[in-house]
């Protein structure tokens, strides 16, 4: 049997169990689950979203064959940006090998847009798992895939610079969360707050976008006449209310 075929039988035997349990996943996505998760607070606005139109349509699920899932986005044809601890195997200690994840452009239960393969995984050398407080502002990975799944205007670009960022701009955030992680569901009415540093010195977002466990390697967006940039990775979600922080992706213009 081909890797492939092991891939396509993973994501069907995945779709079939969880609609064997839908009874436990409906008690999960109830409100008073939803107002224990980091990130969200007492006040869940998160809303599903379509996937096959943007800005949704250039995001997808990260997933390995270990069984690890986050979210993901695409910045280039065949590039993929994620959040770099999403990668990282603890029993092992040291990160999963690039044949072995993939990304599901769109994904919505048992369908998707595309499908590829990493060949090739970039992660700052300095990022450590283990010192989440003095280097979360280089969590993040890019993913180079075996092709490309997109064309060059359906992806997000890199293109804001810092000084066109001011606080209390609104921002959006969407991706596969842990209490719905077959389906991109978004806070659409957030906002950007304040640049950052961790406890050594690299910059992060703050933002107050509601996103929990799962949205980890979620684009924040921001919308202009222009169309749909992306300012920052998801990494971090707080413990306490609605918001987190992201590692900018920004340009140096």
């Amino acid at each position: 049997m081909t890797r492939n075929l092991l891939f396509s039988c993973m994501v069907a035997f995945t779709a079939a169990m969880q609609t064997a349990f839908a009874g436990h996943a409906a008690l999960a996505e109830g409100p008073a689950y939803r107002t224990h998760l980091a990130g969200v607070g007492l006040h869940d606005p998160r809303q599903r979203v379509d996937a096959t139109q943007p800005p949704w349509s250039a995001v997808g699920r990260v997933q390995t064959e270990l069984g690890s899932r986050c979210t993901g986005f695409l910045i280039a044809p065949n590039v993929v940006e994620t959040a770099g601890h999403c990668l990282w195997l603890s029993h092992v200690r040291g990160f999963v090998q690039p044949e072995s994840v993939h990304f599901l452009r769109a994904y919505t239960g048992d369908h998707y847009m595309a499908h590829a393969r990493a060949v090739q995984i970039i992660i700052p050398p300095s990022y450590r798992t283990d010192q989440e407080n003095n280097s979360g502002g280089l969590d993040h990975a890019t993913l180079i895939l075996d092709h490309a799944i997109a064309k060059p205007g359906e992806v997000f670009h890199i293109n804001t610079p810092q000084q066109a960022l001011t606080p209390g701009m609104p921002v959006v955030l969407g991706g596969y969360e842990q209490n719905q992680p077959d389906i991109i569901t978004a806070d659409q009415n957030c906002h950007f707050l304040s640049i950052t540093q961790d406890g050594g010195g690299n910059p992060m977002l703050v933002h107050n976008c509601a996103g929990t466990h799962g949205s980890s390697g979620a684009p924040l967006l921001f919308h202009d006449q222009v169309g749909w940039h992306v300012i920052g990775v998801q990494v971090q979600a707080f413990t306490n209310g609605a918001g987190g922080r992201a590692v900018p992706l920004l340009s140096q213009n």
